[in-house]
């Protein structure tokens, strides 16, 4: 009975241990996060053709391959990308543009035709597809 009950403990002290350092890792990780005092971050929401998960790596790998940018998110269904980035790096045709030169139309750019045609098959959209600009 003693066996069970130190093992059940050690057990015990090991998980506890283990979240420790987990906890750590994700404190360290925020702590990371910091801005400059002279960045300018901007918010901005724009529509951007597209069908699939696949096209949501690519949309916002684009995005975020984009000097200054933050962050980019994609919503499949909403076809809007959400990014964040800083003013004084870049500006918003910058994200247009990368994001067009990928193969994917936005409010702003035309998709490049090449980049386009070298899309996987589902991410091939139907170019008559429009944009919903209303704001939800």
């Amino acid at each position: 009975m003693r066996k069970v009950i130190l093992s059940l403990t050690v057990i015990a002290a090991i998980g506890l241990l283990s979240c420790k350092k987990a906890i750590k890792k994700e404190t360290t990780a925020t702590k990371v996060v910091t801005i400059s005092n002279q960045s300018q971050m901007t918010n901005l929401s724009f529509g951007v053709i597209g069908n699939c998960g696949m096209c949501k790596k690519t949309i916002e790998k684009a995005a975020n391959k984009v000097e200054g940018v933050a962050n980019a998110t994609w919503d499949v269904d909403k076809k809007k990308i959400d990014v964040a980035f800083d003013a004084t790096k870049t500006n918003e045709m910058e994200i247009h543009n990368a994001i067009a030169a990928s193969g994917y139309d936005t409010d702003k750019v035309a998709s490049d035709l090449n980049a386009y045609i070298n899309l996987p098959m589902c991410c091939q959209y139907d170019h008559d597809m429009t944009l919903n600009n209303s704001e939800e």
